[in-house]
């Protein structure tokens, strides 16, 4: 096997280096003026160009076929939307004495932020688990995240004691996010076979819309001395508290799992959809809702926690995978 693909089992991939390359070309070389501005606005295209491929490729049948299996579905759900938001707002409050608020303000998005997408499905269908049902779980938990992170958003940054969010932010994230994909869905007859066969595409506008957000976030807080305000001793908080929280959010989706006497197919649905969070679904809503803020710090938990669940749930489908394959020999 190659370095690369030994690398690539543990979520070290090419992707991974692209966004640390991201963030050191905007450590070095920040945009700022009329080129953050283009910046911006192409980042804003990628990513409604992006969420229209989204709704392009999105099997409705399989989706369907998932919610048949609703109890699985409503942990899945209350995982992502309940037990998470729950624990950001603990964990949050508690490292708040210590953290910059941006930070804090950064974790608490976290935690109500929608499942990943190819990601969760990747790991499942790696772990031998429950496809279609990872489908319509990962799809569902981002169609109705356009409406509810918002919202949870405003509901947690009120009880931290933040401002809360405005309807004009929302109505932006439905412009940007909830329109294109809903005219993906339509179009789906005439496009999707044509978007399928080129999954490239669909690679390159996923990875470029996300890489530009970064540039573009990381630019203006450079631009703005924001990082003069982290410590190595917060980053390594934030670092800490990724970790608690995948950790505390697995555990409560195994316990939940185990309680309701899943299979293990749909034991694995629980642990990659139920405990991950959306990178590509959250840099754009974090664009939206604190425009004018330090973004780049309200995004940096995320950001490592991105990181930090691939790395994890890398490890764990493959020994998942390894440990089915073993049985199969040996029967």
């Amino acid at each position: 096997m190659s370095l690369q693909a030994k690398l690539k089992r543990i979520g070290l991939d090419t992707y991974l280096f692209l966004l640390l390359g991201t963030v050191a070309l905007a450590t070095v070389l920040p945009a700022s003026g009329l080129g953050a501005v283009v910046v911006s606005k192409v980042a804003y295209y990628a990513v409604a160009l992006l969420f229209f491929l989204y709704g392009a490729k999105l099997n409705s049948a399989a989706v369907l076929a998932g919610l048949a299996n609703w109890r699985l579905q409503l942990l899945v759900f209350g995982a992502t939307y309940l037990a998470f938001p729950l624990l950001g707002l603990g964990l949050s409050s508690a490292l708040s004495p210590w953290l910059d608020p941006n930070l804090v303000l950064g974790i608490l998005f976290l935690a109500v932020l929608p499942s990943t997408v190819q990601s969760s499905i990747a790991f499942t269908a790696l772990a031998r688990g429950n496809v279609p049902a990872a489908v319509c779980a990962a799809s569902v938990s981002n169609l109705v995240g356009v409406f509810l992170t918002p919202a949870l958003a405003a509901l947690l940054l009120h009880t931290g004691g933040a401002g809360g969010i405005n309807a004009d932010a929302v109505f932006s994230i439905c412009l940007q996010i909830l329109l294109p994909f809903a005219l993906g869905q339509l179009l789906r007859r005439w496009v999707g076979k044509w978007i399928e066969r080129n999954k490239r595409l669909t690679l390159v506008v996923d990875r470029g819309s996300i890489l530009l957000i970064v540039y573009s976030a990381f630019s203006a807080g450079i631009v703005a001395g924001v990082w003069n305000q982290v410590e190595p001793s917060m980053l390594a908080m934030v670092v800490a508290a990724d970790i608690v929280l995948l950790f505390a959010i697995m555990m409560f989706g195994r316990l939940a799992a185990k309680a309701a006497g899943m299979s293990y197919e749909d034991n694995a649905v629980m642990l990659f959809c139920g405990s991950t969070k959306s990178l590509a679904s959250g840099l754009p809503i974090a664009n939206i809702l604190f425009a004018g803020q330090a973004i780049s710090l309200i995004v940096l938990p995320l950001m490592l926690f991105h990181q930090i669940q691939l790395l994890v749930c890398a490890v764990i489908a493959q020994r998942h995978a390894n440990r089915l394959e073993l049985q199969v020999q040996v029967a």
